[in-house]
């Protein structure tokens, strides 16, 4: 009979946020599977608990993956950890978990810390309906299409960023949603500096500009308010596209900027322009 996979959260900085649950899972499985043993044997010290570990993480997946499942289908009961949080959340943990289904073996999760979901408590934000979006493209290319698309996007917005990162990740921010887009950047939650800012975009570059960022940080953004019903006319559209074509503007950019003005759709703007 097959064992079953355990993915057990673990602190994100405050040790006394672990849940006796947890504890005990940890007690009973036959080996961990630890996204940086180093990290977990730290933890697993300071629980006073010896379990034999295996190293699962995003460079060796594959292999360890199916090392992994072999001995869970030899009846061996495993818990997955990450350095800090919940497994398979922006993490390799999904793979593993995704392998174990396609097997049949039991999947639990033992709940706990999630970083996304206490930034987005404290963000002051809407929390009814949001979207995770994890860590931006180091490519700016990549990161910039990453962003476009979640230009109309209504729901509240949750990503994860390195502080390194963060006054490049604003400004791209800032140029594709606007500078008067709220956001709420919690950094270092749980831990002895923990701190939620809740401000613009704009005001966030400002204020980074002049000092350094320090921490891992979740930002938590407004999403976009729901697009106006259009007002304008098909006639008084093609009167505004054919203005803009006059100042030496493409029919296509002239009907993507009118699209945008009046709110109407750019398919229909353009069929019209072209049988004008």
């Amino acid at each position: 009979m097959a064992g079953c996979l355990y993915i057990v959260a673990t602190p994100i900085g405050n040790l006394g946020d672990i849940s006796r649950r947890c504890i005990e899972t940890l007690q009973a499985v036959d080996f961990i599977a630890a996204e940086d043993t180093r990290v977990t044997v730290k933890l697993l010290n300071h629980l006073g608990i010896k379990k034999p570990m295996v190293s699962y993480f995003e460079h060796n997946k594959v292999e360890s993956g199916a090392k992994i499942l072999e001995r869970l289908l030899a009846g061996e009961s495993c818990a997955l950890v990450t350095d800090a949080g919940t497994p398979a959340i922006s993490d390799p943990g999904e793979d593993l978990v995704t392998l174990c289904v396609e097997n049949r073996v039991e999947v639990v999760s033992i709940p706990g810390c999630c970083a996304l979901i206490s930034a987005l408590t404290v963000s002051g934000l809407k929390t009814g309906r949001f979207t995770f979006e994890g860590f931006l493209s180091t490519s700016r290319k990549s990161r910039a299409e990453h962003l476009e698309s979640l230009k109309n996007e209504q729901r509240t917005m949750v990503f994860y960023e390195a502080p390194h990162k963060l006054r490049s990740t604003l400004s791209d921010m800032a140029a594709t949603f606007g500078g008067e887009r709220r956001i709420s950047l919690c950094r270092e939650l749980t831990k002895v500096h923990e701190e939620t800012l809740r401000m613009t975009l704009k005001e966030a570059m400002d204020y980074y500009a002049e000092n350094t960022p320090k921490g891992e940080f979740v930002l938590v953004i407004e999403g976009a308010k729901p697009a106006e019903k259009a007002t304008t006319s098909l006639e008084e559209a093609l009167e505004r596209i054919e203005e803009l074509r006059e100042v030496g503007m493409s029919l296509k950019d002239a009907v993507k900027k009118c699209a945008e003005e009046t709110g109407l759709q750019k398919n229909e703007l353009y069929k019209a322009a072209l049988g004008k």
